[in-house]
This record gives structure tokens, sequence and C-alpha cells, in this order.
């Protein structure tokens, strides 16, 4: 998980993506690291998830690849197995995350409260998904809850844009945003991966002022 960690550090934004069809999987890749980010969280929201998961790890070995929306342990091992680096959940679901802590899968399991990140604590994990984070007090939830836990880091996800992604990324309990803007649906089902690759870019210049 550390290794993990580190590289969420380097990376700060996360693509968080839904594809229906593995013939995008390639050239969303492909425009990704073209425009500076090489990493995506790829949701099991679909079937071609797992297919989607190895195409981009086996033609884009240096992309770091997670899997989100990971609902169940099925899917958690279907992930690696397809090539996956971690696994990122939604909520926290102690049977998924004993499953995973036990098979050396790094994961980042969803929290938006004290209670959650307790449980995280007592299993042993440092960084959480805070989810959906606009909607559960943003940044300012995430420092009353760095208070009483300073060991743990956040990646908050849900809300996350251009305009508040700058702001997140200031706190130091932040390691890494995911986010949906550069990779939305109706660009991906239209192949407009030009526009992909530009809003990439965009936000790798806002990360780096």
């Amino acid at each position: 998980m550390h290794k993990i960690t580190e590289q969420l550090k380097l990376t700060r934004i996360i693509p968080v993506v839904v594809l229906h069809d593995a013939v995008n999987a390639r050239p969303l890749a492909k425009a990704l690291c073209d425009g500076g980010l090489p990493c995506a969280e790829i949701t099991f929201r679909t079937e071609a998830a797992a297919e989607c998961i190895q195409i981009m790890s086996q033609q884009f070995p240096k992309m770091l690849i997670g899997a989100g929306t990971v609902l169940t342990t099925a899917q958690a091992d279907r992930a690696i197995k397809a090539g996956a680096s971690f696994i990122v959940s939604p909520g926290f679901n102690p049977t998924i995350v004993k499953h995973c802590i036990k098979k050396k899968y790094p994961i980042i399991p969803g929290i938006n409260n004290p209670t959650g990140i307790e449980t995280a604590l007592s299993m042993g994990l440092t960084l959480v998904k805070f989810f959906p984070a606009e909607v559960s007090g943003g940044l300012e939830m995430i420092k009353a809850l760095s208070a009483p836990y300073p060991q743990i880091q956040f990646m908050p996800t849900g809300g996350i844009n251009l305009e508040n992604l700058h702001t997140y990324l200031a706190c130091d309990k932040v390691t890494a945003c995911g986010g949906s803007w550069m990779v939305k649906e109706e660009l991906i089902k239209c192949g407009n991966f030009e526009e992909i690759q530009r809003l990439t870019q965009e936000a790798v210049r806002t990360i780096r002022t």
C-alpha cells in the first residue's frame, strides 16, 4: 500500500472512468497518458470493466490503474487478475477490506465519518477515500476529521472539479483527488479523445501552478 500511496502523491489526480465498451480502453489510456496523467480508476459499474483494465494495463504498463466501485470480493479478484494495482470501494465493507488485506491487494475504502476512519485504522489502513466529498462537507470536513486522526490521509472523490481541485490539493491531508470531469461518459461514447486529452492537460497545468 505504501508504494501505491507514494504513486498517488505524485499523480495527485485520479481520473474516475466509466467504460461501457472495451474498444474505448486503448484510446482513452493514450489520451490520458498524452495529456500527462498516466493513471485511471476504472469503475466496476459496467460489464466491460475487467476487460478494459486488462487492455490498459497490458498496452500501457507504466500507467497506474485502479479498480473502482468494487462491491464484492469476486470483483476485487477479477480486477487484480486483470491487472489493477489497487482497489477502491465507495463505502467501508469489512468483508471486502479483510479479503483484500488477506490477499495483499492495496485497498482504499470509502468513508465520510469518524466511525469509518476508526474502522480503517483498526485494520491498519491510513489512506481512505472521502466520498461523496462535496456533499459530505468537503475540505472543511476533511480538516475537522484530521484533528483527532492526524495519521489519516484522504482521497476525496465526488464533486471535485477544475474549480475546487487546487484548494483540495493544497491540504496536506489530501494525497490525491478523484474526478471525472476530464473523462465524462459522453466524451468517451462519442470518441472525443482529443477533448479528453485537452481537459487532462488543463488539469495537470492546474496542479503544477
